[in-house]
Parts: structure tokens; C-alpha cells; sequence
């Protein structure tokens, strides 16, 4: 919301807004703009009729008092993926979905679009380097990239977000069940996959990940006056830890690894092929790229170490990242962690979903905070619980973040690399200090 903020102030729009709680960094970017509200919380008397739009995030809840304001007074009420669209109805909407993927698809095809000069509007759900605002609304872009999330809109507007933006060009990645709490059924998210393929414009392009069998059904049954692109993981080789493309004009070295990401960017080919960006560009310019940020981020290597995080919760981007550590360093011991953090991971009808989803790793922390659960309002899971839905013996699960750091103290990191997944912070911890200390020099 405050990249929105901001990118419509840019835009030329007077912003005013609230919230209950404004963290960095969007407190600094929003003061650095004039934009921060001189108070924090919710007051009606700031919703008056000469308003032209009011916009809700998610969190918003129902009874908000300023939105019950609005309401009253027949204002424009927009949720976050209406506005977007609202925007950029008059561009080529180009639209990112997947269980997972999504945020690094969508940040390879800036970057490329970004060396090659082409000029987009965007909206991106992590922070890239180079961009200071994820969101970029203009009236001179012809391409509009979104990145396209399954979750509900706003309390107002229970659809999907990639229901709203109606794309001409649509990718979807993966998909592997998530957000229990909305979806309580595999059938039932599986079909929000089905309408959103079912929005895209009449000739319009679906590229889609032909080795997910999901994927892979909804593609065939989708309209027949639609273009279907299927993309596979992109031919490679690794040499002394590099890997290298294997395309046309000779091997490409790239800074970003593991199978998914070499699929993630067989998808940003097709959709920049869409585009009309020539391959040579794609080629050169994807080789500069360095990833999202907490998607298979490095926070520290030393010569026997290397140390990772990545925003990875959900069983299905667990799997993948722990066999692209696995499969990068081939030779190394892997230790991986992960939070069970999000209202899914933490329900108990769901653990079992989890089930293998680190064998990749030699061993697997798995940290669990009770109070989180009962703040969400869950039913109590178990440590056991937890290690018997994981399926493995390798999995030890812990309560205590201190405990966590405590027994990664213990363990020996010479020729040994560490992988954090959290869509959290494993309770305020230090991953960069955790690393200095763990890989050394």
C-alpha cells in the first residue's frame, strides 16, 4: 500500500492516508515524500465527499471506521487489484501467477525490460535492487507487469487479486495448495487457477509450466481463443558452482541457481518473447540479475560456508529451494530451517502437506512460536505433531528461537551451508550477525 501511495504522489495524485501501525521502511519512504500521516490510527472525520477514490488493503477490516465513512457517503471504493487495474486498463497487462514463482518471474522480466530500455509500469511484491518503489504507474508505459496473487482483495471485495486484472499476456508457474484459511479445499484453490486462465483477454497468451501436471490441465482446458506457450527449466550446466545457460549463441553464466529459478526464467523468456524483447537482450540482460530480495538470498559466504535466506514457507517452495541449495553445492552438508509462520502452516489439518518437503537437506530445524498460534486463534500443535507430519528423521522442531540458534551453535560448519525460510523472522532473529558468526571468514 505505501508503494502505491507513493507511485500515484509520483504520479501527480493528491495522497493522504492512515493505518494502525506504519513500520520501516515504509515509515522513512512515505516521510521522505510528505506522505506520512501526521497521526497513527483510524479517525472518520478524515473520509470527506471530495474524496474521488478510496482505497482498502486487505487488512483493512469491515468495521473500520473510516471505510463504514466512506461507505456512508457513496464514495469510490476501490481494493488494492481494482485500482491497479483502473490504472492500467488502457496497457498490455502482462500478469504473474503461481502458488509460487510469482515475485522472481515477475522481477526477472523488469530487469530485463529495465536493461533493455523498455519502458513498464509494475507492481512487484518484494524489493529489487535497483527500483526504490515497487509500483510504477505512468500514462507512457505500453506494458503494465503485475504480479498476480491468489489472495483475497480487501474486506469489501473477497475475489482473488489476479481475478481483477483481466491480463493480456497471463504465466502461471505452479500451483501447490496455500492460503487453507480462504481455500479450504485443493479442488477449491485449484479452481481460482481456472478462472483467472478463464479472464485473459480474447487473444490473448497463457504461458504456462508445462512439467506441473496442475499446470498443465488447467493450460489444456483453457479457452481455445487464447495462445498456449508451455516452458520447461531452461538447459544448463553447472561448472565449479556457476550455472551457465546453454542457449543458441553459447553459454550464459548467471548469478541466480536451482531448478525452479532455471524454470522461473524459462517462464520470463517466453512472456519477454511475448513482448517482443529479442532473446540476444534477454540473455544479456538476465545475466545480471541477482534475484529478489529473500528469495535465495545470500547473506554471508566464506570459503567453507555459505549462508542463505529466502521468504520460502509453503510446502511446495521448501522442496524447491532446499534441492537448489542441494543441487548448487552437491558437496557441502545442507542444514535448512524453516518458521511455520502463515495461518496454513500452523493449522493442524494442514502439517501434512509438508511431508518430505526438506529431504533435500541433511538436517531440518523446523521452529514453531505457540504464541503465534493463538494469536491466529488455532488449535495447539505439538512439537511431535510437527515432526511426524514432516515425515522424516532428519526433522528436529523447536518452540525457543534461542534454542534454534543454540543448536546451530553446536554443529560444525566447515564444508557446511545454511538455508533460513521464513515468511517471518524466526522471532526478531539476526540472520546477518547469525551468519558472520557461523561462516566466519
Amino acid at each position: 500500500m505505501h508503494n502505491l501511495a507513493i507511485a500515484l504522489h509520483r504520479k501527480g495524485f493528491r495522497v493522504t492516508g492512515s493505518d494502525d501501525e506504519i513500520v520501516e521502511p515504509s515509515r522513512s519512504r512515505l516521510d521522505a515524500c510528505g506522505l506520512l500521516p501526521d497521526r497513527i490510527g483510524w479517525d472518520a472525520a478524515c473520509i470527506a465527499r471530495d474524496l474521488d477514490a478510496v482505497i482498502v488493503g486487505m487488512h483493512a477490516r469491515g468495521d473500520n471506521p473510516e471505510l463504514l465513512r466512506a461507505q456512508e457517503l457513496g464514495l469510490k471504493i476501490y481494493s488494492y487489484p481494482e485500482y491497479l487495474y483502473e490504472q492500467t486498463r488502457e496497457k498490455t497487462r502482462v500478469v504473474i501467477g503461481g502458488s509460487h514463482g510469482k515475485t522472481s518471474i515477475t522481477a526477472m522480466i523488469l530487469h530485463v525490460a529495465e536493461v533493455a530500455g523498455l519502458e513498464t509500469d509494475f507492481m512487484v511484491g518484494a524489493q529489487l535492487a535497483g527500483f526504490d518503489c515497487m509500483v510504477r504507474l505512468s500514462e507512457t508505459a505500453r506494458f503494465a507487469i503485475l504480479e498476480g496473487d491468489e489472495y483475497l482483495s480487501s474486506p469489501t471485495d473477497l475475489r482473488p487479486k489476479f481475478h481483477l486484472y483481466k491480463p493480456d499476456i497471463a504465466l502461471i508457474s505452479g500451483i501447490a495448495w496455500d492460503h487453507i484459511n480462504v481455500f479450504p479445499t485443493y479442488a477449491n484453490y485449484v479452481e481460482q487457477f481456472r478462472i483467472f486462465a478463464g479472464l485473459i483477454t480474447s487473444g490473448g497468451t497463457l504461458v504456462y509450466c508445462e512439467p506441473d501436471e496442475e499446470v498443465r490441465r488447467v493450460a489444456e482446458t483453457a479457452r481455445e481463443d487464447i495462445r498456449k506457450v508451455p516452458y520447461r527449466t531452461h538447459a544448463h550446466v553447472i561448472r565449479d558452482g556457476v550455472t551457465c545457460l546453454l542457449t543458441e549463441g553459447g553459454e550464459v553464466p548467471i548469478l541466480v541457481f536451482g531448478r525452479h529459478n532455471l524454470q522461473n526464467l524459462s517462464g520470463a523468456l517466453e512472456v519477454c518473447r511475448c513482448m517482443g524483447i529479442p532473446d540476444r537482450t534477454f540473455y544479456a540482460a538476465i545475466s545480471t540479475f541477482s534475484g529478489a530480495a529473500r528469495r535465495l538470498e545470500l547473506v554471508r559466504r566464506s570459503a567453507h560456508t555459505a549462508v542463505y535466506k529466502d521468504f520460502a514457507h509453503s510446502p511446495s517452495k521448501l522442496r524447491a529451494t532446499t534441492a537448489a541449495l542441494r543441487e548448487q553445492y552437491p558437496a557441502r552438508r545442507l542444514v535448512a530451517c524453516m518458521e511455520l509462520h502463515t495461518f496454513s502452516s500452523l493449522n493442524d489439518q494442514f502439517l501434512s502437506e509438508y511431508k518430505g518437503s526438506m529431504e533435500s537437506a541433511d538436517l531440518a530445524l523446523v521452529y514453531f512460536n505457540p504464541q503465534t498460534i493463538a494469536h491466529k486463534k488455532l488449535k495447539p500443535i505439538s512439537p511431535e505433531q510437527v515432526r511426524v507430519a514432516f515425515g522424516s528423521d532428519k526433522v528436529e522442531v523447536f518452540t525457543s528461537s534461542e534454542g534454534l540458534v543454540n543448536r546451530l551453535r553446536q554443529l560444525n560448519w566447515h564444508d557446511a551451508n545454511l538455508l533460513l525460510m521464513t515468511s517471518g523472522t524466526f522471532d526478531g532473529m539476526d540472520f546477518n550477525r547469525l551468519a558472520s558468526e557461523l561462516a566466519g571468514d
